[in-house]
């Protein structure tokens, strides 16, 4: 569970900074990358929606368990 919830908060840490660029600057960064309306771009936007989702279940309801991982994996980096 650990390795899946570094990839979804990758995952909304990108989609975070894509809508940041796009309210500042009006510039998409999936868009620039991967091409209007691209088949790679809907599946980035589709994945980031998923993340959005799973996080939403984690601290709706497990918030415990959640935190546990989170501090798990900090402490262990921390040494």
């Amino acid at each position: 569970m650990k390795v899946l919830d570094v990839i979804v908060t990758v995952l909304l840490l990108v989609g975070a900074l894509n809508w940041g660029l796009v309210g500042f600057f009006g510039f998409n960064l999936v868009t620039a990358l991967f091409g209007e309306a691209g088949a790679i771009g809907r599946v980035i936007y589709a994945f980031v929606g998923l993340a959005a989702l799973y996080e939403i279940g984690c601290f709706t309801f497990g918030l415990k368990e959640t935190q546990h991982r989170w501090c798990d994996t900090l402490a262990t980096i921390k040494q």
